[in-house]
């Protein structure tokens, strides 16, 4: 009986072991879960807090883009600004004034008897036309054959802005030789330059016409008068 007994309490110490060893494994197991449970929220944790770093960097990213949207409102404004300041330099945009051309001119003689008789050519812009006369002498024939005025003087004028009632002059001699002859005619055909389109015939009544003579343009009746 002693010994039955000794072997029901070796059955029960055994049982009572089993028992006790599967509890601490099943609590190691857990305790590692728990660490690797851990271990991945921690993980997940700065997963996260990178995830938002990321989010933050991105938005920055974002945020600097529509800067350089911005910029390149910036460029639509220089093109806006090429666009209106290429002919000055400064964004603006000058007028562009024409030279005058003979259509563009009222014109007017007048007889003088100075320096032994010339003729008075006169010029004034049509209304609402603003133009310039070159600095050199208007071109003046004569005739069906086209005889050319030479040049009265030694130097080039200036330009002359016509407008308003601004007025230029210029001073014809039609003969400026001492001999006799020449070609008798009542009308002159002047010019703005050899190559304007649109000469003008002006009378003059009748003029003998030899070696004739032109002045430049000028501003003042007095400084037309073309010597010899």
């Amino acid at each position: 009986m002693f010994g039955n007994r000794r072997k029901a309490l070796l059955v029960s110490a055994a049982l009572v072991g089993g028992a006790m060893l599967m509890t601490a494994c099943q609590n190691s197991d857990a305790t590692k879960d728990n660490g690797a449970g851990a271990a991945k929220g921690s993980s997940s944790s700065p997963g996260k807090a990178g995830d938002s770093g990321s989010s933050s960097g991105s938005s920055s990213a974002g945020s600097g883009k529509d800067t350089a949207t911005g910029n390149g409102g910036s460029d639509k404004g220089t093109d806006d600004g090429a666009g209106s300041g290429t002919d000055t330099g400064n964004g603006g945009r000058e007028q562009v004034e024409q030279s005058c051309g003979a259509n563009d001119i009222s014109w007017s003689t007048r007889s003088e008897t100075q320096a032994g008789g010339y003729i008075l050519v006169i010029a004034k812009a049509k209304p609402g036309i603003t133009c310039y006369l070159p600095a050199g002498l208007p071109t003046v024939a004569f005739g069906s054959d086209g005889t050319q005025a030479g040049p009265a003087e030694q130097s080039v004028g200036e330009q002359i802005k016509l407008s308003g009632s601004t007025t230029a002059y210029a001073g014809v001699n039609p003969k400026s030789t001492d001999t006799d002859g020449g070609k008798e005619l009542d009308s002159i055909i002047v010019a703005v330059g050899d190559n304007d389109p649109n000469p003008e015939s002006l009378p003059v009544g009748t003029i003998t016409v030899d070696k004739p003579i032109v002045t430049n343009w000028h501003t003042a009746p007095t400084d037309a008068v073309p010597f010899s």
